[in-house]
């Protein structure tokens, strides 16, 4: 009979007060993408995943996980964050909430972020 090492299972985490979503592997931070909401719009800009944690699908899981938040709360999606757009390209279960990125949107990220 062989030993089982348990697979940590990642927990995502919305943290608004750093306008981010956190995926947690075993408890430390493995990677985030971050927001700023406009109006009814949460605003993806940047997605990263720790190098430790790379190749591990979690960047999937992450931005899953914020998208299926933003839709529970009512809101819409703006994907500025190139990975965020690659993901809905392939899940187009959330082209319903999904906005386009405009120059005015990209404007107003930039003066928010103090760009």
């Amino acid at each position: 009979m062989s030993e089982q090492t348990a697979v940590p299972v990642p927990v995502v985490r919305r943290v608004d007060e750093r306008h981010r979503y956190e995926i947690l592997v075993d408890g430390a931070r493995a990677g985030l993408t971050a927001y700023r909401d406009r109006d009814d719009r949460r605003v993806f800009f940047h997605t990263e995943i720790d190098d430790a944690y790379a190749g591990q699908g979690l960047a999937g899981v992450l931005v899953e996980h914020a998208l299926t938040d933003v839709r529970a709360s009512g809101m819409r999606i703006v994907p500025v964050c190139p990975y965020v757009a690659k993901f809905l390209k392939k899940h187009e279960e959330f082209a319903d909430i999904t906005d386009p990125v405009t120059p005015e949107v990209l404007q107003w990220l930039d003066a928010a972020l103090g760009r």
